[in-house]
């Protein structure tokens, strides 16, 4: 991927070396990385939580001065999160409107965020309390290693996808869907958050069309990186991974196919009519 020449976001927390303990809220990659470690060792995901809880303490550390192994990673998440805002903020103009630009906080271990307390075992996810995007960047080696999802555009499309939660909650579609929350089963709200899940997905997507019109961001095998990371984070996958089977019920983000499917048609048509929250299935 392209991104040395990318505009760099003032818009980024940068709180490594520090942490916070809290109460854990999920959103994004990390529903589905914490269900995952419960399928894997027979726990309750609750109780993961609860213990990931407990082990928190609340504390501050002053960051050592000099370079970070992660510094270069750093770096490029604030480019992304540069383009996604210059690609939002045109295309908000287009439709006479203005793009209300998220943070993204970079964190170590755990921090706090508007949601309540967050942990790295819970992956990069988008708090709509306070607009922000939280990532701590261990999680994109962990995306090359674990998820086998390698590449610069891989991490991309995963930042992409949460800066396109922040989209779905300007447009007022989180905030329904939490409405109507409690008054369905857990599994007819699943149904829904998948598709929330998969908009995100094609909001990612639109990102990538128009920022290789604006920038020509991609290089030979980009698109393919970030359809990989799809394919390696949807339900079914992770589901079959881990305890051998596949339960449609438990779906919160998607299948593998679903995934890609919505990310690519973001990409090849880069137009929001096409990913309209109440037609994506």
């Amino acid at each position: 991927m392209r991104w040395s020449d990318l505009r760099r976001s003032s818009n980024v927390e940068d709180r490594r070396g520090m942490s916070g303990g809290g109460k854990i809220a999920l959103g994004g990659i990390g529903t589905i990385i914490v269900l995952a470690i419960g399928l894997l060792t027979g726990q309750d995901p609750g109780e993961i939580l609860s213990n990931i809880q407990g082990n928190q303490t609340e504390q501050a550390q002053t960051r050592p001065p000099g370079p970070r192994p992660d510094d270069r990673t750093a770096d490029f998440v604030s480019a992304v999160l540069g383009s996604t805002e210059d690609v939002w903020t045109e295309i908000y103009k287009e439709n006479n409107a203005t793009y209300e630009k998220p943070k993204l906080q970079i964190f170590d271990d755990a921090t706090q965020s508007g949601c309540g307390g967050a942990s790295s075992a819970m992956g990069p996810f988008y708090c709509p309390a306070d607009q922000k995007v939280y990532i701590d960047l261990s999680f994109c080696d962990e995306l090359r290693e674990r998820f086998q999802a390698p590449g610069d555009f891989a991490v991309a499309y995963v930042v992409a996808h949460e800066v396109g939660h922040h989209v779905q909650n300007l447009m007022g579609i989180s905030e329904k869907l939490q409405e109507a929350r409690g008054r369905m089963s857990e599994t007819e709200y699943n149904k829904l958050s998948v598709k929330l899940e998969l908009q995100a997905d094609f909001l990612a997507g639109v990102w990538a069309n128009h920022a290789q019109e604006m920038s020509k961001i991609l290089e030979p095998g980009d698109l393919e990186s970030a359809l990989n990371a799809a394919n390696a984070i949807g339900d079914d996958k992770l589901q079959q991974e881990s305890q051998g089977r596949v339960v449609p019920d438990a779906f919160t983000h998607g299948t593998s196919k679903q995934r890609m499917y919505w990310f690519k048609k973001g990409f090849d048509t880069g137009d929001m009519s096409q990913g309209k929250y109440e037609d994506i299935q």
